[in-house]
């Protein structure tokens, strides 16, 4: 075959192809807003408040994509989804992204035709028993009714625990967490089983949160990242760039308080960041200073998990492996540039 017919063979094939670059950040700009799928109502991560506006890690997650693209962190729609609901949601084109605590498996990733920006909580999965019952490990838990949500890898994980350690148990299966927590609090179930970060949301509600023990036991690896659809390279680099972003700036030491002044810095990598040195712009088919109106409105990662889930809130979680890479936890940034 001649050179130049193998060239029009392969132009023929690619203009055969779909168009998918550019479709969701198109109907995005056109429409306004970014459309993000959460969880319908746990508290750290993605909740409404007493006037009904939601928050939450998640939820600073999809006000970053907003900044990023419309330059205006508000110009969002929170969709409440159960974990039956989320990847219908997405893939069915109701929402752009799901923000959802949702952990990132293989058959996720690929069967499923989805795509998973970079982690933005490492979590494992864990138990919760009243304090009166005197267990100090999941081993204890033998022949125990344990609280469970339906189509989730806590199902799973659940029966592969007590397999390996030749262990029976009595499931309790709903789809609502807010109903098993109820069953849990009630009496149905002697544990409540999901990962150790909704366990301490669930955990704060209660007037007496002394009286409800994790155990120590983490039996699974939950990377709970934002999730897109296959097929459009742009926005998910959009939204894999964009989580980075809140991460390099908390490594640069930029937050919403400095990030005006950081501008004169005389670091590359933080005059890159912000947009004074261009390029990272026009890279993702964005204006330079989306990286900057993410820190500036939202925060970079640090600011988000202290404001939500951090030592001073009602779930007190620690950075453990949510801390920087430099500070021993396994949040990394590649370069941006």
């Amino acid at each position: 075959m001649k050179l130049n017919n193998f060239w029009l063979i392969l132009l023929a094939i690619g203009a055969a192809l779909p168009a998918f670059s550019g479709k969701t950040l198109d109907a995005i700009k056109k429409r306004g807003y970014v459309r993000c799928g959460v969880h319908n109502g746990l508290p750290g991560f993605s909740a409404p408040d007493s006037k009904g506006k939601w928050r939450g890690l998640d939820v600073d997650v999809c006000h970053a994509f907003a900044a990023a693209v419309l330059g205006d962190k508000e110009k969002i729609k929170v969709v409440g989804l159960s974990a039956q609901q989320r990847f219908t949601a997405l893939q069915s084109g109701e929402i752009d992204v799901l923000t959802r605590n949702t952990t990132r498996t293989l058959t996720r990733d690929s069967a499923l035709g989805l795509n998973f920006a970079p982690v933005n909580y490492y979590d494992g999965q864990g138990f919760l028993v009243k304090k009166s019952l005197g267990i100090k490990s999941a081993l204890g838990l033998n022949g125990a009714a344990i609280c469970v949500a339906q189509g989730t890898t806590n199902e799973r994980n659940l029966a592969d625990y007590f397999r390996k350690h030749k262990m029976k148990f009595r499931p309790v299966v709903m789809e609502s967490h807010d109903e098993l927590f109820k069953a849990f609090l009630s009496g149905r179930c002697d544990s409540y089983t999901t990962d150790a970060a909704g366990l301490a949301a669930q955990r704060s509600r209660v007037k007496d949160p002394a009286s409800l023990v994790i155990l120590p036991d983490i039996i699974s690896k939950e990377p709970l990242a934002p999730v897109v659809r296959h097929g459009d390279d742009e926005w998910f680099d959009i939204t894999t760039w964009s989580v980075y972003a809140m991460i390099a700036a908390e490594e640069l030491g930029i937050t919403t308080k400095n990030v005006d002044n950081m501008k004169k810095s005389k670091d590359p990598n933080t005059l890159r960041l912000l947009g004074v040195i261009a390029g990272n712009g026009k890279s993702l088919g964005l204006k330079e200073n989306w990286a900057y109106n993410i820190i500036k409105q939202v925060g970079n990662y640090g600011e988000s998990f202290e404001r939500h889930v951090g030592k001073n809130t009602p779930l007190r979680l620690p950075r453990g492996l949510n801390a920087l890479w430099t500070s021993g936890g396994l949040m990394y940034a590649p370069p941006l540039k």
